[in-house]
């Protein structure tokens, strides 16, 4: 009714200044306000009022009043007025509709009595709802009880179960291993056997029940039983490997492999049984492979060529021969003692399969002891390998098989003791090294290292002993008999010839092993023989001739070095040499021919003629060397053309030599020539004076052969 009052008095006034808007401030029209006329104000506390018209600043109906200047009192009476009317008027709207109150009155009543008998029925059933949720939480606990249970009861079912199949023996069973063949049905039923074995000895709860006590028995008899069998089954099959010419690989490979698990069996039930088999197979493969391995030894034997014995040195006489020695091949078949050759293929067949004895010796053919040595240790690392992998597979451990392989290696030790001492052959020995050495990483390639050892052994033992041989050719060139050995020939001497193919092969052999102790050994070697050779070239009684002989050895080794291979500093040394002495022939030749030229050149011409000589040249010395020599330059060439031809045995050699010296003879009476130009009245020995362009001419005669030379060259 407030409300409604309120909003008549608000309208009244709106619409009394509907054409009148106002713009104030609240605070400055309230400052202005009289209240003295209020005799209760004494009695008023403006506390709060400031903030109230703060309230009250943004109301339409206040600040509407407020901007008219509206005395509050009368202000308030008009509006009790309105409230007393709409009072009234009220009361009227309640009797006029007081016949639907009174009916409105009745329904509320009937829904009161309605809502009533509802809530009493409701009432019940909230009780029944009460009464069902109770039982359901009893079932609901029933239900979670008997799930505990259910579970409960299955896991203890599966272990039941589980313990019954382990522990129970079918009839099947003890037929299968007791009756039953050993074959591939019989290992899974070993396999199940285990199991129950296993699971019998493992647990300590089973052990107290009351049912092992009725099976145990049972599974201790199948176990002896299963045991006993299956030694017998794999002694059976051991002995088949004692037969004669039997395949050991394919045997092993397709027989035994498939029971391996026979050894796992007892291996974890028959220790002692395991021992026992294990031993028998020891037994069994060390006797066979050594009986193979000596019987391919001995057939190897027979295919061996001796190439050479303790005489076989490089500073040793060819002619010298051994009383004792064995009977060997002629010389014509023995030049690998020093050389290299064909023996260098072994390294290039280095995987190719071990020789069938009986099929070379029908061939009738005879082979180095290196071949044969690849060949023995090629069959040695083929069934070293198979045994090591079949050992780990069938036996489960790889220690096994150093105790098979003792025998056939103790067989292969004797042998090869027997044959190192009396191998004097370097270029063998040093071919042996690097096949080991080449085995090592083959060994290494396939991960099998049962042979590492061994094969260490035979290289330590390989070295001392062409150590040995090595300084027996050293010694040989520094205690050569000059003499002996001395023969009157200037052509290469063959001490100088088995140098430097023995040196050559060493070369191209430690070019893949680099061993720095063999190249400090060489260059000792070529000491000695550098200080033989000069001892060989002074045993000549002209200088020319020792130069002759001196050339043309350096020349045949430095052949033989860049035939085999780079000879490094050895070749570079013996070059050195080479030149050194190819222009001392040079000279010596030239001053055989034209010495009183190449003295005057040398002498006289050399002095300078502003130096104010004491003795001046003059025609008088010279004439005589210019006749002389223009009588007799095209026959003097020809004779040095004939002396280097019959002198070197390297043709391109010689003719190189020729060369020099027809450059040299050219430059001597060059500069004979400029030596007469400036000697007074020397014009007057133009006449006699050869002509450089005549010279010229001859050297061409022989620049087609040199040109042979380059050509063969390139």
């Amino acid at each position: 009714m407030a409300e409604l009052a309120m909003n008549t008095l608000g309208q009244s006034y709106n619409d009394t200044n509907d054409t009148q808007k106002f713009v104030f401030d609240l605070g400055e029209f309230v400052g202005d306000l009289s209240v003295e006329e209020d005799t209760a104000s004494d009695d008023i506390s403006l506390e709060g009022l400031q903030q109230e018209l703060e309230e009250c600043k943004n109301d339409d109906v206040v600040a509407n009043i407020l901007s008219k200047g509206t005395k509050l009192r009368d202000y308030t009476k008009g509006v009790e007025n309105n409230l007393r009317q709409v009072e009234l008027d009220s009361i009227q709207d309640y009797i006029k509709e007081s016949d639907n109150l009174v009916s409105l009155h009745d329904q509320i009543r009937d829904c009161d009595l309605i809502l009533s008998q509802m809530e009493t029925l409701l009432g019940g059933f909230q009780d029944e709802i009460g009464s069902i949720s109770s039982d359901i939480k009893i079932l609901q606990e029933k239900s979670m009880d008997m799930g505990l249970k259910l579970k409960n009861r299955k896991v203890a079912e599966s272990k039941l179960a589980k313990f019954v199949e382990d522990i129970i023996v079918p009839p099947r069973m003890i037929d299968i291993i007791v009756d039953g063949e050993v074959n591939d049905e019989y290992m899974r039923t070993l396999e199940i056997l285990s199991k129950k074995l296993k699971f019998v000895q493992a647990d300590s709860l089973v052990k107290t029940s009351n049912a092992l006590k009725d099976v145990q028995p049972e599974l201790e008899k199948l176990r002896q039983k299963a045991v006993s069998k299956v030694f017998e089954f794999i002694v059976q099959k051991l002995y088949a490997l004692r037969k004669p010419k039997t395949n050991i690989q394919i045997l092993q490979q397709s027989v035994l492999l498939k029971y391996r698990y026979l050894m796992s069996f007892l291996k974890e039930h028959g220790k002692e049984i395991y021992s026992e088999v294990r031993a028998a197979y020891i037994d069994t493969m060390n006797k066979v492979l050594s009986a193979q391995f000596l019987a391919y030894i001995q057939a190897l034997e027979k295919l061996q060529l001796d190439i050479a014995t303790s005489s076989d040195l490089i500073g040793v006489e060819a002619r010298v021969t051994s009383l004792f020695s064995r009977g060997r091949e002629p010389l014509k078949n023995r030049s690998a003692v020093f050389a290299l050759g064909d023996r260098l293929n072994i390294l290039k067949e280095i995987d190719e399969p071990a020789l069938i004895p009986h099929i070379a010796e029908a061939s009738s053919r005879k082979y180095p002891y290196e071949v044969l040595f690849r060949s023995l240790h090629k069959l040695l690392m083929d069934s070293a390998s198979s045994e090591y992998l079949f050992c780990g597979d069938f036996f489960g451990e790889e220690s096994i098989f150093s105790e098979i392989f003792a025998g056939p290696l103790l067989v292969i030790d004797e042998h090869f003791n027997t044959i190192l001492p009396n191998c004097f052959d370097a270029i063998g020995l040093m071919l042996m090294i690097c096949i080991i050495h080449r085995h090592q990483v083959i060994m290494s390639r396939r991960r099998i290292p049962c042979l590492d050892s061994y094969l260490d052994k035979v290289n330590i033992s390989l070295w001392p002993r062409f150590k040995m041989v090595f300084d027996m050719h050293l010694n040989s060139l520094r205690n050569a008999n000059v003499k002996s050995l001395w023969e009157d020939d200037v052509h290469p001497h063959y001490v100088m010839r088995r140098y430097a193919e023995f040196t050559a092969s060493l070369i191209h052999l430690n070019v893949e092993y680099g061993d720095g102790q063999l190249e400090l050994n060489m260059e000792r070697l070529r000491m000695a023989v550098d200080d033989l050779l000069v001892r060989l070239a002074q045993t000549f009684p002209k200088p020319k001739l020792q130069t002759v002989f001196l050339i043309n050895n350096y020349d045949m080794t430095i052949a033989v070095l860049k035939e085999a291979s780079e000879g490094g500093k050895i070749q570079m040394h013996f070059e050195e040499l080479l030149k050194n002495n190819r222009a001392v022939f040079v000279e010596e030749l030239l001053l055989e021919h034209f010495s009183n030229l190449i003295k005057f050149v040398k002498n006289r011409a050399s002095e300078d003629s502003s130096s104010g000589s004491e003795k001046p040249i003059t025609v008088a010395e010279v004439e005589p060397l210019v006749k002389d020599f223009a009588s007799r330059w095209k026959a003097a060439i020809e004779l040095m053309h004939k002396d280097v031809i019959t002198s070197f045995s390297n043709f391109l050699c010689g003719m190189d030599i020729l060369k020099s010296a027809l450059t040299q003879l050219l430059l001597y009476h060059t500069r004979l020539s400029d030596c007469i130009k400036k000697i007074a009245g020397g014009s007057a020995l133009n006449k006699d004076l050869a002509s450089i362009t005549s010279i010229v001419f001859e050297i061409k005669k022989y620049s087609k052969t040199f040109e042979v030379i380059d050509m063969c060259r390139k």
